[in-house]
């Protein structure tokens, strides 16, 4: 058919058709569905298919920058080629993905770039911002997201001037919003789309209502991405940023009509007091705030000093106020300095109803933070309720039909209804689907949990997990993954397993030593068998998206069991709610919380039907506890190892195989 000759690695699934068919019912209909789709079912051109044969305008949303450019630039345009569909496609991203040609050009002015290095990058975006028609920042070969000039080529919603800017009419961020409301689908991620639901400031006001088909994919991450935008959060760092941007714009453009130097010391003196009041504290340390000030914070000193932020906010917008018609740059810095205030006013009152409230310290920064503990009642009255307005097509009036919405990932939870997904995102009336994943797992995957291993509490847990990790890999000669649940425990094993493997030939990358894509980039390069394999240590993020199948990746090794940090003040206040409602934390949060991130981890390994490979889970909870059962039970059916000869046996057979491939390839 159309889509074995779209690609090479399509075959037909019964799932992936199972699912095709659901999402193309409520495209039609409309209403709310949910869709595990196991690793290997094609869940991608599950929901595209229907998606674009229907003739409707679509919003795909994904988890990920890095995804939008796959689906934008690989699935999408191949679908559409194949299906020989007259469908126009837009990518949209927020601010900080687009050069913002006004800052370039104030940045080539300024004297104050942080290093050498950005001087000479500064130049590469110079000449690449002549050739470009997007300006996307992904185009941009060697710069890295993390990149400290990123913040002097980008507009912010701070900064940006709008409509009063001098390089309006050629603004990037504009051309990718027009393109987008005059597509027929248009790929977003979940930080934009959310974001939106914020601010209402991102160009999604005026697209969302004139779709009638939204598509979040890897929505697992709905929840907590949600959840960040949809409280209140005020910096010290964005505090100082602005009030040295007050400085600079007053003494520039109006200087001898304010006291500029007066109003911006006023400021930073509140900012810096402010910070004080939290006292010295070692390391960054999340503190929680339950009552009028947060823990170990006096109150009465808490909020005085937040009152006297507030007080410098309002002498800066009086200064403010006096020179507005002056330039475009001063309308701007009333809104961000009016933006802040409020945002002072909304700490000085008690946290909202189904909220919760924390501070996050470091040695020279504070950051309030105020969140709802799930996005379901956002999703309930922004979302579902809504309906779509315009489609473009006089023909069909749109108002008389819902909206269809589609959530789909390859890890949604462990019970049949998915709770562990719908309750939190307000889903609990959608209609639910499970599909399992066609890979054969008995025989393309075994798994090993070590018994002698210490329990995770125990100090020289690290330890035991690096030596064991460390004798795999030389078996194996590289090409594996070691997954930690934590920072600590990043450093610790990363360190010991560099130790072990001085010598070798085996390169050990771990996390933080570069960014993430160097690491993905040389992980893929040098995990081949003999000189140069590699093994990446790696924690967070690397835990799902990171995709690398065939020989590449034959081992995951994780080192315990991921359970959500229960001194987290988002986990604890969730806790408590389900306690109020008579219900078990632990079951009913906790162990699907660890489910969900243990499905994913271990989902790195096989991506696809050809794929061998072996999972070490070095936790022995999960063969001596009754929540351990649950556990294994969510994971794919593995062929289960027995000991450590076992293990290692079952690596030399898969260097064995590798070198036998070579070899054929070579001939």
């Amino acid at each position: 058919g159309v889509l074995a000759r779209a690609t090479e690695q399509f075959q037909p699934r019964p799932g992936q058709t199972d699912m095709a068919l659901a999402v193309a019912d409520v495209v039609a209909h409309g209403g709310s569905l949910v869709v595990e789709a196991g690793t290997g079912v094609g869940k991608t051109f599950a929901y595209l298919v229907p998606a674009l044969l229907s003739g409707e305008r679509v919003l795909l949303s994904t988890a990920t920058k890095a995804l939008q450019d796959q689906l934008f630039a690989r699935d999408l345009p191949r679908l559409v080629q194949a299906l020989n569909l007259p469908v126009r496609l837009a990518l949209l991203k927020g601010r900080s993905s687009y050069l913002c040609t006004h800052r370039l050009e104030m940045a080539r002015q300024s004297s104050s770039l942080p290093d050498r290095t950005a001087v000479h990058l500064l130049a590469k975006v110079e000449t690449w911002s002549h050739a470009t028609t997007t300006g996307d920042l992904a185009e941009l070969p060697g710069l890295d997201e993390r990149s400290p000039l990123i913040p002097w080529i980008t507009s912010s919603r701070d900064n940006c001037l709008g409509s009063q800017c001098p390089k309006f009419k050629g603004c990037h961020v504009n051309a990718a919003r027009r393109e987008a409301l005059g597509a027929d689908v248009v790929v977003i991620n979940h930080h934009l789309f959310f974001a939106d639901m914020a601010v209402r400031e991102t160009g999604m006001a005026e697209l969302l209502p004139t779709v009638r088909v939204v598509i979040f994919d890897e929505a697992h991450q709905l929840n907590e991405t949600g959840v960040q935008f949809l409280g209140h959060q005020l910096g010290t760092a964005q505090l100082l940023d602005l009030t040295r941007d007050m400085l600079a714009t007053g003494l520039q453009l109006a200087r001898g009509l304010a006291d500029w130097q007066g109003v911006s010391s006023l400021l930073e003196r509140a900012t810096r007091e402010l910070r004080l009041v939290a006292g010295k504290r070692p390391g960054a340390l999340t503190l929680r705030w339950t009552g009028d000030a947060p823990e170990g914070i006096h109150p009465q000193a808490w909020s005085l000093a937040l009152q006297d932020l507030g007080a410098a906010c309002v002498q800066a917008l009086r200064a403010l106020e006096t020179v507005s018609e002056l330039a475009p740059d001063f309308v701007r810095m009333f809104e961000r300095v009016a933006d802040i205030a409020q945002q002072v006013d909304a700490f000085l009152k008690p946290c909202a109803a189904e909220a919760v409230r924390w501070l996050d310290v470091t040695a020279s920064q504070l950051r309030l933070m105020e969140a709802p503990l799930d996005i379901a009642q956002s999703v309930r009255d922004k979302l579902l309720s809504a309906k779509p307005q315009d489609s473009g097509n006089p023909g069909v009036r749109l108002d008389d039909r819902p909206r269809a919405w589609v959530f789909t990932s390859a890890t949604l939870g462990d019970d049949d209804g998915l709770t562990w997904f719908t309750e939190p995102c307000g889903l609990e009336s959608a209609k639910v689907l499970r599909v399992s994943s066609p890979f054969d797992y008995p025989n393309q995957a075994s798994l090993y949990v070590p018994r002698h291993v210490v329990r995770p509490n125990d100090p020289a847990h690290s330890t035991q997990v690096a030596q064991l990790a460390s004798d795999a890999v030389r078996r194996l000669g590289g090409r594996t993954l070691v997954l930690t649940t934590t920072l600590r425990a990043l450093r610790a094993i990363g360190e010991l397993m560099k130790q072990h493997l001085d010598g070798s030939g085996i390169e050990v990358l771990v996390q933080g030593e570069w960014p993430k894509r160097h690491l993905m980039q040389r992980f893929r390069e040098g995990a081949q068998a003999g000189e140069g394999a590699c093994v990446l240590v790696a924690s967070a993020t690397f835990w799902e998206g990171f995709d690398v199948p065939g020989e590449a990746l034959q081992l995951v090794v994780i080192d315990k069991l991921p359970f959500p940090p229960p001194n987290d003040p988002l986990v604890e206040a969730r806790s408590k709610r389900l306690e109020a409602q008579g219900r078990s934390p632990f079951n009913d949060y906790f162990v699907p919380e660890a489910v969900v991130a243990l499905k994913q981890g271990a989902g790195r390994l096989i991506r696809r039907e050809t794929d061998q490979g072996l999972l070490v889970l070095c936790d022995n909870r999960l063969v001596t506890t009754g929540y351990g059962k649950r556990l294994l039970a969510a994971l794919p059916a593995m062929r289960r190892l027995e000991n450590d000869e076992e293990l290692f046996q079952a690596l030399e057979a898969l260097q064995q195989a590798a070198i036998t491939t070579a070899s054929t390839k070579v001939f």
